[in-house]
């Protein structure tokens, strides 16, 4: 029974690191940068659903809809201000930048929140499932984490696939230099990316602090680099390998937590990271791009 139930909570935050990697990975792939800032924006999202719900009175769903509006226009804002000037240049200085906004959002979060952590309170009501003669206790929380995380991941293989948005995305991704050629606006394609990445961002930190329900300035640091690694793991660039790569790596946490050691559980997450790398250096279903020099 307590194989079930670890495997259960690794389904439930592996759902979560699923969303996030769903951002890494869309973000890559269109633009070919990595927005390592990303899991400080599930960090604001998760702020502002808790003032929506908490200070404005706002019921759940609006607060939810409140924080992916709000993520939504940052994403965009950071996206021209600290990102599209650097388009051409080397990968080191948007790794600066991306750091730099990373840490802009953490203290601008701490100079209106403060360093206190504050209590939030799960957006899914109601008593958890009692399965196996009461043996077996889901959480509404894990019920509804995995659905949602099945939904987004099918509307965006859906929109990516069968949308013209999608499809300019995906020959911006190939070539933006042919997209260009063919009369696909680069720059709102790439600041589009960037808004559906941070509106993404901001259901991931509702989500990851309905289940782990401490916020803080910090919140989204950790989780957001495990995500990270959870899309390197299923494959950069691909929607189906963020899934995976987010499920495998929360069950791959949760087990070494528990069977292992809750101390060793980050090293042996990372060490599995080096050994599918080794084996398939392009992740578990990324596609290997031959170049023409």
């Amino acid at each position: 029974m307590n194989l079930l139930s670890n495997l259960i909570s690794g389904l439930a935050i592996g759902s979560v690191y699923a969303v996030i990697a769903l951002g890494y990975t869309m973000v890559y792939g269109i633009s070919k940068m990595l927005n390592f800032a990303h899991g400080d924006v599930i960090m604001v999202g998760a702020y502002i659903s808790f003032c929506a719900t908490v200070y404005w009175n706002m019921p759940a769903w609006a607060g939810i809809l409140v924080s992916m509006a709000f993520c939504t226009v940052l994403g965009i804002i950071i996206e021209g201000l600290a990102y599209k000037p650097l388009r051409g240049t080397g990968s080191l200085s948007v790794l600066i930048t991306a750091i730099g906004v990373s840490y802009f959002l953490q203290n601008a979060a701490l100079l209106i929140f403060g360093s206190a952590p504050k209590m939030f309170t799960s957006v899914f009501k109601g008593e958890a499932f009692e399965l196996l003669n009461h043996q077996l206790v889901i959480t509404r929380e894990t019920v509804f984490t995995f659905s949602i995380c099945i939904v987004i991941m099918l509307l965006m293989w859906f929109f990516t696939q069968k949308t013209k948005i999608g499809k300019a995305m995906r020959a911006v991704s190939e070539d933006n230099n042919a997209a260009r050629l063919m009369g696909i606006d680069v720059n709102r394609t790439i600041s589009l990316t960037f808004a559906i990445g941070s509106m993404l961002a901001a259901v991931a930190g509702v989500l990851l602090c309905s289940n782990y329900p401490v916020l803080m300035p910090t919140t989204g640091s950790m989780p957001g680099i495990r995500a990270f690694t959870a899309a390197v793991f299923g494959g950069i660039g691909s929607i189906p390998g963020a899934m995976v790569g987010g499920i495998l790596l929360g069950i791959i946490e949760i087990f070494a937590r528990a069977y292992i050691s809750s101390e060793l559980s980050d090293a042996i997450v990372f060490a599995v990271l080096i050994i599918v790398l080794l084996v398939k250096p392009t992740g578990l279903l990324g596609k290997k791009i031959s170049e023409k020099v």
